[in-house]
């Protein structure tokens, strides 16, 4: 599909869009909107089948996200949102690159309720940061398991207070390797399927 091709060549090289100038970002953007009018699925929400999984960050305009790489003597590395459509739950895992051996990793999970068709609000609770070691990730899959049995990490691991955080993600383009989303705060997200 070219719309696709033209948004993929669009975000290489960006790194995220950490290396985005303001010129790429323009040019970014116009590729995502071309690409959100051709949207094959219109009813994302209720596609559970193409939602259902992990999907990797190619593209943000998520200051928050592209703020991590800011960590003293980390770089940000694979950043994933992985969506669990029956428990309704989506899990933020963003890895850090550093120090040999002391890799670090921030995750966010969240539970959503879907609000319509393309929009589902996002209600945050537990917050995990620390040393993939000390914590014992390999994996996106592995860690939500862990994270699911109830286990407390040796890290900085929190409930977050129900309302505290909380914000709304539309899906604006999806098919069975791309999808592309709008959040409250203005963010654009372009992921792949993993």
């Amino acid at each position: 599909m070219l719309g696709k091709d033209e948004l993929l060549q669009a975000i290489a090289g960006k790194n995220r869009g950490l290396l985005a100038t303001e010129t790429d970002k323009t040019a970014i953007l116009s590729a995502v909107a071309r690409l959100e009018d051709r949207n094959p699925t219109p009813n994302p929400i209720e596609a559970a089948e193409l939602l259902e999984g992990n999907w990797r960050l190619l593209y943000t305009t998520s200051d928050e996200l592209l703020g991590i790489d800011r960590f003293p003597v980390y770089n940000l590395g694979q950043i994933y949102q992985c969506i669990r459509v029956k428990d309704r739950k989506i899990y933020n895992i963003a890895e850090l690159r550093g120090i040999p051996y002391l890799e670090g990793m921030v995750s966010v999970a969240a539970r959503f309720q879907p609000t319509s068709t393309r929009r589902v609000d996002v209600k945050f609770q537990r917050f995990v940061v620390g040393l993939q070691r000390l914590i014992g990730y390999q994996n996106p899959d592995s860690f939500i398991e862990a994270m699911e049995s109830g286990k407390k990490f040796f890290a900085v691991d929190f409930e977050i207070t129900p309302g505290e955080r909380s914000g709304w993600l539309e899906i604006t383009y999806l098919d069975e390797d791309l999808r592309i989303g709008r959040g409250n705060v203005g963010s654009v997200f372009v992921l792949s399927k993993v």
